[in-house]
């Protein structure tokens, strides 16, 4: 199928722009991508394809001839997805091509039926298997942004904090899972390394639900964190939690456990050595709690 290869080569320039005038507004996306950006890969694209043609033919795409195309429609692909296109655009991009290369083909060819069938079919399932190969590309990179986007917000949810010298607190907010219990174990074992820290406190009070599966998470990291020294402290056990556990049988009696957060950060001090005491000053600057004999809380 020279003759393909040959039709797009002689007239390059003019299918390159009849291509972009004919295509959609979408594809064009001037505000994600400039008209000069466009017209260069269009170009390219057009060159790749007769090389491809004239190399391996229009019906081998597995051809090394074809290499060139496909990792510049991969390359174009999963920078529009980046970008913000829709796959239906994508795919459009090369699909749009259709109209002006049939036109051109039809008067190259129009005096001779069977040859501009054939080569028109050619044509048909080229591109259709080349729009193929920008919607797997753009499919490919889409999922690896949206697992880096969910890593990040894994680790963006489940910060570590320092409380006071050698006193961690890690606030967990949702459901607990395999691949969030990693991340927080890891967040949390790091940060008792970089910190020398020998408490931590693990506050669940934004855990909906506590079951056998969240408690069995919780027990990997309190026992990964022991074997890096620092013992764990879990607060935020509500009424509801502490029935469900005792219904489920789950065994915590060897894990510290507080109902509040600043219960188990006033233990940890305690067993630190640290305590935290009211001032004189600060009792005789609230009348209110002289007058009526009572503590500030």
């Amino acid at each position: 199928m020279n003759d393909l290869a040959e039709i797009i080569s002689q007239n390059e320039d003019k299918l390159r722009s009849e291509w972009i005038r004919t295509m959609s507004s979408a594809v064009e996306r001037a505000d994600l991508m400039s008209k000069a950006e466009l017209d260069e890969q269009c170009g390219s694209l057009l060159k790749e394809i007769v090389d491809g043609v004239k190399t391996s033919g229009p019906e081998n795409l597995g051809g090394a001839g074809w290499n060139g195309t496909r990792e510049l429609l991969s390359a174009i692909s999963a920078s529009r997805a980046r970008q913000g296109f829709s796959p239906t655009d994508v795919a459009t991009f090369v699909l749009s091509l259709k109209q002006p290369l049939f036109v051109l083909i039809r008067e190259k060819m129009g005096k001779n039926p069977d040859l501009l069938f054939d080569t028109v079919w050619s044509s048909t399932r080229l591109l259709d298997s080349l729009a193929l190969i920008t919607t797997e590309a753009y499919t490919s990179t889409r999922e690896e942004l949206i697992m880096r986007q969910q890593q990040e917000l894994l680790e963006l949810s489940t910060p570590v904090v320092k409380l006071w010298d050698g006193i961690l607190a890690l606030p967990i907010i949702g459901t607990l899972d395999s691949a969030r219990t990693q991340v927080v174990m890891e967040s949390l074992l790091q940060a008792v390394v970089a910190t020398n820290s020998r408490y931590a406190i693990i506050d669940i009070t934004g855990v909906p639900t506590v079951d056998t599966l969240v408690a069995q998470h919780l027990l990997k990291t309190i026992t990964a964190a022991r074997l890096m020294g620092a013992e764990c402290i879990i607060s935020g056990v509500r009424p509801q939690i502490a029935q469900t556990i005792v219904h489920l049988g789950i065994n915590l009696e060897d894990v510290i456990t507080k109902a509040k957060l600043s219960d188990a950060f006033a233990l940890a001090l305690q067993r630190s050595g640290r305590a935290v005491v009211k001032t004189a000053a600060a009792a005789a600057a609230n009348p209110l709690s002289q007058l009526f004999g009572k503590r500030e809380e």
